[in-house]
Parts: C-alpha cells; sequence; structure tokens
C-alpha cells in the first residue's frame, strides 16, 4: 500500500473496516471465528474475502456449524494448540477440510512461561519462531487456501500468525492492530460459555484471568516491532525462519485482490 493510501485511513475507516458485514461468522461452539477479508493492503489491493479465517477452539462446533463451514469450501485447517489441549479438546472436524494440520505455536518448556501476554508474546517471537515458520509455510503451499487457522481463544497464536501474514500482504499496522483487538468483543470475560470454554479447552482452569483474555492492539503492534527490530523485516524474519521469497510471493497471489 502506498504511504498516500495508508495516510487516508482514519480511525474511524478502520472502525468500519474490522466491523464490516461478514466478518464475522457466527455459528454455534465457537465465538471469535472471523475472515480477515477486505483489508486494504500493498499496491491498492485489498485481502480476499473467505481465503483466510481465524477462529478460537473447534471441538463445540456442532453438525449445522460444520456444514456452514464446509460450505466455504475449506482445503485445509491448522490447529496451533499445544498437544495437551488438542487432546483434551478434539477438534470437530469430520468432513470439514481436505487437509488438517497441527502445528504447536508453544515449544519448549512451557510450565515456565509467566501469565502474562507480552512475556508469552515475546517468548513466542524470540523462541518459537520455527514453528511460526512453519505454520505460515503450510499456508503458503499451492493449494491451501481457503484455510481456517485456530488456538484455543483465536486471539494469541492465531493473532500472531495472522498479524504477519496480513503485514506480509501489506495491510497497514493501525489495521493489523484492530484487527487483532477485536477479539476482545468476543471474548467478554463475563461471557461464561466462553470462559467454561476456554478454561476446559487449555487446562488452565482458574489461572485463565481477565488479563489473559484481553487484546490491545498495542500488544500486536509490538510483537510486529519486536520482529522488525529482529531482522529489519517481516518478510526477513520468516525467510530466516525457513520460508522462501517465492513462498511469501504465493501468499500474497492467493490473498490479495
Amino acid at each position: 500500500m502506498s504511504q498516500s493510501t495508508q495516510d487516508t485511513l482514519d480511525a474511524q475507516a478502520i472502525q468500519e473496516l474490522v466491523v464490516a458485514d461478514g466478518r464475522r461468522l457466527e455459528l454455534a461452539g465457537v465465538f471469535n471465528l472471523r475472515d480477515v477479508g477486505g483489508y486494504p493492503a500493498a499496491d491498492g489491493r485489498t485481502t480476499r474475502w473467505r481465503a483466510l479465517l481465524r477462529s478460537d477452539a473447534l471441538h463445540r462446533l456442532d453438525p449445522a456449524g460444520g456444514a456452514a463451514l464446509a460450505g466455504l469450501g475449506l482445503r485445509t485447517v491448522l490447529d496451533l494448540r499445544t498437544d495437551a489441549e488438542a487432546e483434551n479438546a478434539p477438534s470437530a472436524l469430520d468432513g470439514l477440510a481436505d487437509r488438517r494440520t497441527h502445528i504447536s505455536l508453544l515449544t519448549g518448556d512451557l510450565a515456565a512461561l509467566p501469565l502474562e501476554l507480552d512475556a508469552i508474546y515475546r517468548y513466542m517471537i524470540d523462541d518459537c519462531g520455527g514453528a511460526i515458520g512453519q505454520a505460515i509455510k503450510v499456508l503458503s503451499e499451492g493449494g491451501a487456501l481457503p484455510a481456517l487457522v485456530h488456538c484455543s481463544a483465536g486471539k494469541d497464536r492465531t493473532g500472531i500468525v495472522i498479524a504477519l501474514i496480513l503485514a506480509v500482504l501489506g495491510v497497514p499496522d493501525e489495521v493489523i492492530g484492530a484487527d487483532y483487538e477485536l477479539s476482545a468483543a468476543y471474548l467478554d470475560s463475563e461471557n461464561t460459555p466462553v470462559i467454561a470454554q476456554l478454561q476446559a479447552s487449555t487446562g488452565l482452569g482458574a489461572e485463565l484471568t481477565e488479563p489473559l483474555l484481553s487484546s490491545p492492539a498495542s500488544l500486536i503492534l509490538d510483537v510486529l516491532a519486536r520482529v522488525r527490530d529482529t531482522t529489519g523485516s517481516v518478510d526477513s524474519y520468516l525467510l530466516d525462519r525457513g520460508l522462501s521469497d517465492a513462498e511469501l510471493e504465493r501468499l500474497r497471489t492467493s490473498l490479495l485482490v
């Protein structure tokens, strides 16, 4: 996107973009299922609708919800949860997609992780870059799209993967931040079904507190800044973690119109 185009995006315009009709898919059993289509990107293009979805866990998806997702022609479902989360809450994916891939975005000694989101995000960028690269590589393969990416809340691990992809596509940081922030509307700590589902599927139980459900734009903007400080650009970060220029270009070709 050119600087002049990006400068025309004020706060109201960005808010209208992220709450556009068709962005949130309201299906029984999921709370944070959204499309990242319709965002302004590089060279005056926009992100393609119904090509890349982001979501919370799918283990309570009912048959009607599964049929609705299947109707989108999904080719790939990418699960970013840990092995324990996937075992505690197996996804209801029968007939949902051609390809189901599980890549835990959190690696290493998870018991040592602090329960503060900014620290967890720094850990993922600094120490889990190989898994991040592997996840985005899956989505860059020919025939991978339409795809759905999810973790337990659809906010943190999913948020980082989606943010990096949107940055590769040239979506302005302000829009990426607003897209990330939208999770707060659907993971309200007063929404008992959300809390119960996440406590059960993540295994965090009472440790799942309100700060862990927050999604201020500053968190994901800090991620983008850290990535750029590390390698100079989001593209370079991903190239250093296993992707090729051809795969990044395939993402742009597949996800932009």
